[in-house]
Parts: structure tokens; sequence; C-alpha cells
């Protein structure tokens, strides 16, 4: 099980690492907000919770929280901080946390918090496979499928193929896409998006599929049968 942590108190940091390896967990740290983003918008790195800290230097944790949703990245989180009003509770919960801990608190907490989360994963991941029209897509293994015809994906295709099937008929703007397939620190071209929308639509027409990928001039895509 892998987790990053993301809390600029370094003392308590380490506490919370030390205990979460001790307890058979495999942990990154971050102390400030931008490396933290890095690291929760790399999907290459297959965390299986986070844990932020709110009020994070330089990117907020709310922020980063938002942004892991807007990209698709469904692992449970679980949001530390001293800020305990209920309004704070819900903008947390609100924001994309399932969990929310107020300092201070007991490291057992924290790890019992933890457990409950993880042992519960098919309520709370997203599905790797989606279906829309004749296409049949495993996002572990980058395979789109239509009837007895397969091609596997590159990377950036896959994420972006996995957006589109998420919410087909839904318009994306370019920004959106850019957002959620490459992250807010990016500085991707929107010229970018249209490259490899072009790439899709080829990997459509190889498998002779009736869904096509919608230009709505000046607005964005969107997926259709």
């Amino acid at each position: 099980m892998k987790i990053l942590l993301m809390e600029d108190d370094l003392e308590l940091c380490n506490v919370i690492q030390v205990e979460l390896v001790k307890n058979g967990y495999i942990v990154d740290s971050c102390n400030d907000g931008e490396t933290a983003m890095l690291y929760a918008l790399n999907t290459d790195y297959s965390y299986d919770l986070a844990i932020v800290d709110r009020m994070l230097p330089v990117i907020d944790g709310l922020t980063i929280i938002k942004a892991m949703r807007a990209k698709g990245i469904s692992i449970p989180v679980i949001i530390v901080t001293g800020m305990s009003t209920i309004d704070d509770r819900i903008d947390g919960l609100d924001g994309g946390a399932d969990d929310y801990l107020v300092k201070p608190f007991h490291v057992r907490e924290l790890l019992a918090r933890v457990r409950a989360l993880t042992r519960r994963p098919a309520e709370i991941k997203t599905t790797d496979k989606l279906t829309f029209a004749d296409l049949e897509f495993n996002k572990m293994n980058r395979e789109l499928l239509c009837d007895n015809r397969r091609v596997l994906l590159t990377a950036k295709e896959c994420e972006l193929l996995y957006t589109l099937m998420q919410s087909p008929q839904i318009l994306f703007s370019r920004e959106q896409l850019i957002l959620k397939i490459w992250g807010t620190s990016s500085d991707v071209e929107p010229g970018n998006v249209d490259n490899y929308i072009s790439f899709l639509r080829r990997r459509l027409k190889e498998l002779h599929s009736s869904c096509k990928i919608k230009t709505v001039y000046g607005a964005g895509y969107k997926l259709e049968d």
C-alpha cells in the first residue's frame, strides 16, 4: 500500500511517516504545495491514498485535492488540519476529501482512518473499465476494443479517451482537458490537445467504430455515437 503524505510541519510529517512505515506502508512525503501537486497529479506513482495538510505553503491542500479529482484521480484522501469549524469540514469534504481529521490528533486514530478507507477500494476507486456505444476500454492495460478489433493506446491517448468516455456527450474545452490530463502546473499548449484528439480519431477509424469525437468550433470536443 503506497501513501502520499503532504505536511509542512516537518516534525509532524516525520512522526506520521515513521508510524506509517512501521505499519507496512510505503510513504512519499512532501512539505510544500508546489512539490505535492507534482506528486499528486503524476499517476505513474500509483498511490493508494493521500494524507493532505489543508494549509500547505505555495499551493493549499484543498486546491491540490480539487486538481486530483478534476484529473480523475479517485484515491481516498484524508485532510489533516487545524481548521475545525463545520464550514471548514464541509468545504473539505465537498472539495473531494473522503475524511477530515482535526489537529492535534493521535497518530493511532490516523492509522485507523487509513485502514478504514483502504479496505473499501471498490467503494472509492473509479473502475478502469468503461463502455460506450460499441467501444470497450480498459484503462489498466490501455486497450480499446470494438467488436473483435482492438488497439493499444499511448499514455496520453489513454488519459484523454478515459476523460471523454467517463462523460460521453459532454463538451470539454481544451483548457479543461489540459487540466484533467496534464495538470495545473503544465505549460502544454492548447494545440497539443488538438494533436491527441487527431490521434484518437485515427484509433476510432482503425476500429471502424460508430463513435466520433466531435469538434464544437470555439468551444471544444465531445465523444458522440
